[in-house]
């Protein structure tokens, strides 16, 4: 096993770790310990709400989250020789729950998948389904089910949600420069159009005194992905992926976190994958100057995971970018396009039994596969969403006969 770098202890919360992680991005944030090109070592995470959501039948934690505490980050782990210009080379060799652990803590044997509340967060489809839910799901080797979601299991392709290196301050001001336009735009949207910097519940590493006040006043939340990396939420970054971050700042400082069990593409129900903590472990080294040489000015290159489950059967769900609530067409509107294959699925699953609810916290989580189908046929852009058949322990697809609809339970519901 490689050296346990940067260890957790899944009793205590981040801050109370012997070496606590963050939840800020900043280029000042020290360093937690230090790696050599060539070097292979793992580190432990903490569930990205810091352990804020239970292994119950009440989505009451989902709805009261506090986001200001999101994501909780291991690291940053400095990389020796690294400079401003260079490509840091990360390989995924290993990822996976709490080891022989189980308890409360998410990762300890289980997982949750959770729709956001419109008012906290929100989704993807979050106008359709306002309201928090959520799924626990227990993990069974490769394979996960859940008694929120009966007559589904299916393997994980287990991933990193977020990982990245530290921006430089230039970089850093220009985030919050833009972000802080974007808001500006309708500040007053609910969900917001971004997250600014948020002093409160900031976490900096082991800064201390002025500098922790500092990092907390300027820090970039770590929601979206940006330039360095961070929450992609790529369902086939997973082991055997190979990943080339910009390198920033001296050292590069690499962080992340916010492991998942299994995720469908585009994770709509923005806590749509299965959620967990865990461990990961890295290789790590260093092409130099390669941002120059490979043209990577803005954003991490990366090469998918070779491990994913064998699922070879699919149906296909497809959208186009016109809102037919409104009867109102859109030009080349991928999202909108993306968002109706979303609703179609739905709706078929709850032919089958399933709530709306349900569907959508299976459609997050479970390894569908999300397509840009068409984008050039004025005006609608068309996507597809691909489900696999054999997650079901009974046969989906249409027949001559019709569905056949059984009471399928609930998710857990806010009370």
């Amino acid at each position: 096993m490689p050296r346990v770098i940067f260890s957790v202890d899944q009793s205590k919360s981040m801050r109370d770790q012997a070496v606590p992680g963050h939840n800020r991005w900043h280029p000042d944030i020290p360093t937690a310990a230090m790696v050599r090109p060539g070097d292979e070592f793992r580190l432990e995470c903490r569930d990205w709400t810091d352990a804020q959501i239970g292994n119950n039948d009440s989505a009451n934690d989902v709805r009261d989250v506090d986001l200001s505490q999101t994501h909780m980050l291991s690291g940053p782990i400095g990389v020796e020789g690294a400079e401003p210009g260079d490509l840091l080379v990360v390989d995924i060799l290993d990822l996976g729950p709490v080891p022989q652990q189980t308890g409360d803590v998410s990762g300890q044997g289980w997982g949750y998948t959770g729709v956001f509340a419109k008012a906290n967060g929100g989704g993807f489809l979050t106008d359709y389904f306002p309201d928090a839910y959520k799924a626990v799901w227990d993990f069974h080797g490769i394979y996960a089910t859940s008694r929120h979601l009966p007559g589904v299991r299916y393997a994980g392709i287990t991933h990193p949600g977020l990982f990245g290196t530290a921006p430089s301050p230039e970089l850093l001001a220009s985030w919050n420069r833009r972000e802080r336009a974007l808001i500006a735009l309708d500040p007053d949207r609910i969900p917001e159009l971004g997250l600014p910097p948020l002093a409160d519940n900031a976490l900096a590493g082991t800064a201390t005194g002025d500098l922790a006040n500092r990092i907390a006043a300027e820090g970039a939340r770590t929601v979206p992905a940006r330039e360095n990396g961070g929450n992609h939420d790529i369902k086939n970054f997973t082991r055997g992926a190979r990943v080339f971050y910009p390198v920033y700042v001296k050292n590069a400082k690499l962080s992340g976190a916010d492991l998942h069990f299994s995720q469908g593409d585009g994770e709509i129900t923005f806590c749509g994958a299965i959620e967990m903590g865990g461990f990961i472990d890295f290789r790590v080294d260093l092409i130099k100057g390669g941002m120059e040489k490979y043209g990577v000015t803005t954003n991490p290159i990366f090469m998918p995971g070779n491990v994913e489950p064998r699922y070879t059967e699919f149906m296909s769900f497809i959208g186009i970018s016109v809102d037919h609530d409104t009867d109102t067409n859109y030009y080349l509107d991928a999202t909108l396009a993306y968002r109706r294959a979303c609703l179609n699925a739905i709706e078929y699953l709850k032919k089958w039994g399933y709530t709306g609810e349900q569907a959508y916290l299976l459609l997050g989580s479970a390894p569908i596969e999300g397509r840009i189908s068409g984008i050039v046929d004025i005006p609608n852009a068309c996507c597809s969403l691909y489900l696999p058949t054999a997650i079901f322990d009974f046969d989906v697809r249409p027949n001559a006969e019709g569905p056949v609809k059984r009471g399928r339970g609930q998710c857990a519901v806010t009370s």
